[in-house]
């Protein structure tokens, strides 16, 4: 999974340079979930995934798999949405989780759903 820890708020947060931004904040709340939740999942970060304007932002992804970009997340709020739609992804052949299975924001939030790469 890679998480923007650029993005800003959704609302246009000003944030001063001491304040971390969303994105990190999201980051954070889902580096916090302890790892038996989150097993082999990788979190990293990213300078940006281009969707300021429906930012905070994901992209869940997986070799051979559907790639999902998720947007409008609220990182005090969507970490356990985010985290329970990887593991969907993850447990699911091709990454193509059933949409009545996923969480009820991410069905709503989620920007773009990209085929895997060709080998």
């Amino acid at each position: 999974m890679f998480v923007c820890i650029t993005c800003r708020a959704q609302a246009g947060e000003n944030t001063s340079d001491d304040q971390p931004r969303a994105g990190a904040r999201l980051l954070a709340a889902i580096e916090a979930v302890p790892s038996e939740l989150r097993p082999s999942l990788a979190v990293v970060p990213v300078e940006c995934l281009s969707n300021c304007n429906r930012a905070c932002t994901v992209a869940v992804t997986a070799p051979g798999k559907w790639t999902y970009v998720l947007g409008a997340l609220d990182p005090d709020v969507h970490a356990q949405d985010v985290l329970a739609f990887a593991r969907l992804h993850q447990q699911h052949e091709a990454g193509l989780p059933a949409w009545r299975e996923r969480p009820e924001y991410i069905r709503k939030n989620t920007i773009a759903r990209v085929p895997a790469t060709l080998a």
